[in-house]
């Protein structure tokens, strides 16, 4: 017995050593910005998800500046409040600090995706990727996109909906539609329900027990990448490599002495891209409804802008590409949007070796964080940052405050698509349908990203036709 308690307090001593050595992170003596650890292991994780996330990065720039550590999620954290340690980390030594995720959302996405790299392969995919997103591949899905934008509209109509979760349905297919084209996949109902299984595991608790969501979200992934691995073995033999959408550049990947990618990986980046595509686009999209509706001027401005565009059309009123490069209003509505919804709070990322910065050590090994809210909601770049105002976009930000994409070589490469996207929508639902916030419409909630409360209801109905507008 004797024996047994001695190995034990051994045990006990030994792991609180090395949990205070996580926790200290590094001996003292080096130079570590200001801020607090909090408690071993748990650090300040309690503290954060105490309150609104926000408010407790913005209690510790105000205490400690630009540059403070934390320890948050199990990790030791340097968090970055200043466009200039923003552009340091994201862009000119973007080379010190790899990106990273939780290894459990690693092995729900697929690890060979795209934004869990560096170096040559993540620019080759990079360079795959974004060849689907440029402005030259994505127009010719303009009347692709806006049928799906009508489609789901006239779904709403006289109805209540949540505007949260038809935005993500909307915003789905047309990540299916960038990914696969036009002619393919609509109809693979398995491929979605298998998605939305995969997506309800995305956030959990990473314990793979019988009846778990994230046991029944991993078999749904291994169900997903078979149901790829069978559309692209389709595709082959159909004689579609050639397809100009993203699977088929993923499967044209083979340059020079490069093999080509294999059926896992493109597997593994279709599924990031549509994890990529969904929840950020409808977030913004469900605050654009919001907004608009909270302040009438702007949506009238809006809406004007948008009938003028079809006024000037013939009788069959379909969108182009050059319309939607004749939107401007309706552009700084989206960027305000994205500036104040800030839908990614953060990024994470990991400092390679010890990185020094204004006299700060980042440790090896330490999580660094850009606080993009903590930019956008700057009173010192956007003056009055609580105020809805979109026409503080007519002059351009200062550079390195407003990255509601990101930025440097990890940017989102579907950024252009996600603004088509959201011009598409916008238009037909300001000139052909009024919609109404059922309830307060007040409150946030984070599923992870911030919506409104309840993933804001709205009444929508057709407007009825003036001037030969309806």
């Amino acid at each position: 017995m004797m024996m047994f308690l001695a190995g034990f307090g051994i045990l006990l001593v030994a792991f609180l050593a090395v949990a205070v050595r996580l926790w200290r992170g590094k001996p003292s003596g080096m130079n570590l910005p200001p801020g607090s650890l909090g408690w071993p292991y748990i650090g300040e994780t309690l503290q954060m998800y105490s309150q609104n996330p926000n408010v407790f990065f913005a209690s510790k720039q105000t205490r400690y500046g630009n540059i403070f550590k934390t320890h948050i999620l199990g990790c030791p954290c340097i968090m970055i409040a200043s466009p200039e340690a923003a552009r340091f980390v994201l862009v000119n030594q973007a080379h010190l600090f790899k990106p990273t995720f939780p290894k459990s959302k690693e092995r729900m996405i697929g690890p060979q995706a795209l934004f869990f790299h560096q170096g040559d392969y993540h620019a080759r995919l990079r360079k795959l990727v974004q060849r689907s997103f440029l402005p030259e591949a994505i127009r010719s899905i303009v009347p692709d996109i806006e049928s799906l934008a009508l489609r789901a509209l006239d779904s709403w109509e006289g109805n209540t909906i949540n505007t949260f979760q038809e935005m993500k349905r909307y915003a789905f297919q047309v990540a299916l539609l960038s990914i696969f084209g036009p002619d393919e996949v609509f109809d693979r109902e398995d491929l979605k329900q298998s998605y939305y299984v995969v997506e309800k595991g995305y956030n959990s608790m990473p314990i793979n027990l019988p009846g778990t969501l994230f046991n029944k979200a991993m078999k749904a992934r291994k169900h997903l990448s078979e149901i790829l691995t069978q559309i692209i073995a389709a595709r082959r033999a159909n004689g579609k490599v050639m397809n100009k959408d993203l699977l088929g550049s993923l499967m044209q990947s083979k340059d020079g002495n490069l093999q080509a990618l294999t059926d896992e990986q493109i597997a593994d980046n279709i599924i990031g891209v549509i994890f990529a595509a969904q929840d950020t686009t409808a977030s913004v999209l469900t605050w654009i409804v919001k907004y608009l509706r909270d302040h009438p001027s702007f949506l009238q401005a809006v809406t004007t802008e948008q009938e003028a565009i079809r006024r000037a059309k013939d009788s069959d009123g379909h969108l182009t590409w050059e319309d939607t490069k004749n939107m401007p209003l309706t552009c700084r509505v989206i960027q305000e949007t994205l500036r104040m919804a800030t839908i990614l709070s953060f990024t994470f990322r990991e400092a390679v070796q010890d990185v020094e910065y204004k006299g700060y050590l980042i440790p090896k090994g330490w999580k660094v964080m850009p606080l993009f809210r903590n930019l956008h909601h700057s009173p010192e770049f956007f003056p009055d940052p609580q105020k809805f105002d979109p026409t503080r976009f007519e002059v351009p930000p200062k550079p390195n405050t407003f990255m509601p994409f990101g930025s440097g070589a990890h940017s989102c490469p579907g950024n252009e698509l996600a603004k088509l996207e959201m011009l598409i929508l916008v238009h037909h639902m300001t000139t052909k349908f009024r919609w109404d916030i059922v309830g307060t419409g007040s409150g946030i909630q984070y599923c992870p990203f911030p919506v409104p409360k309840d993933g804001l209801p709205i009444k929508i109905n057709r407007k009825k036709c003036v001037h030969g507008l309806c």
